[in-house]
């Protein structure tokens, strides 16, 4: 397989001829702790990912053993200065929105989450489409620890997968949360070996990637915009979308699909 790898330094950037990019958060040594540099170049490499039309799904993780720590808290206490002298915040302007930019691309995000999603972290795990988690993966929100609020949505995102109870649980405790609870809870889609995990997350990029763009940037929008919504407002917006999807569509490309999706069933589905 061709790939087509950018260094960013903080960021790796790499596109697969299949269609599947991976964008590594690239501060091991800080356990990606995330600086005012790093969260631009994030903005940056979504909003780029999402304009390419070659890309049809995108895998988030991180390098060396931390999916992320979190917001860099010595930028952010000042013992450190960003790039050009520009104070810290946790506020999120346009060119800093991680989590707007992941939300916005239409290419579907998988979190590959390899070891600790902290605060912030956890946030932008929360922010892709699923996560795919490793056995040694921890996740944990300690805003409260720390003495700061979420302003990422995690107070809204985390309650819709485990439930409003456990969401507690987890900001007002801070403690952790292991690979194999957080699948039982519902948080992550599976947990896989370490190292499976960015073949695991490469495979499914690819399998989203051989599907019909349209279709499946039109379903990460009716999920993500119904899930905003009440019950009522989603069906009425899936409904909505699904005329409007459907004049676009021309019977050929039906009738070329569903042979491929009748092989790939026969495939899977194995002898009678």
């Amino acid at each position: 397989m061709a790939h087509d790898p950018t260094d960013a330094g903080v960021l790796l950037v790499d596109r697969a001829d299949d269609g599947v990019a991976t964008v590594t958060l690239n501060r091991p040594a800080q356990l990606n702790a995330l600086t005012t540099e790093l969260r631009a170049a994030v903005v940056e490499a979504f909003r780029a990912l999402g304009a390419d039309d070659a890309v049809g799904a995108v895998v988030l993780t991180g390098a060396g053993r931390a999916f992320c720590a979190g917001v860099d808290l010595k930028e952010l206490g000042g013992e450190t200065r960003p790039p050009g002298g520009r104070p810290a915040t946790i506020e999120a302007p346009p060119d800093l929105d991680m989590v707007g930019a992941i939300r916005a691309c239409p290419a579907p995000v998988i979190a590959g989450v390899n070891g600790v999603a902290i605060t912030g972290g956890f946030e932008l795990a929360l922010a892709c489409d699923f996560i795919i988690a490793a056995a040694t993966a921890r996740f944990a929100d300690t805003h409260a620890r720390v003495g700061i609020l979420p302003t990422w949505g995690l107070t809204q995102r985390l309650p819709r997968l485990i439930g409003i109870n456990r969401a507690k649980e987890m900001s007002l405790t801070g403690d952790f949360l292991d690979a194999e609870r957080a699948e039982r809870w519902g948080l992550v889609n599976r947990v896989v070996e370490p190292g499976e995990l960015l073949d695991t997350c490469r495979h499914l990029g690819a399998e989203i990637a051989a599907s019909d763009a349209r279709a499946v940037g039109a379903l990460k929008r009716i999920y993500d915009d119904g899930a905003d919504g009440t019950f009522a407002d989603g069906l009425a917006l899936a409904a909505a979308a699904s005329r409007e999807h459907m004049r676009s569509v021309k019977p050929s490309e039906i009738a070329a699909r569903r042979k491929a999706v009748q092989a790939r069933g026969r495939t899977q589905a194995g002898p009678a």
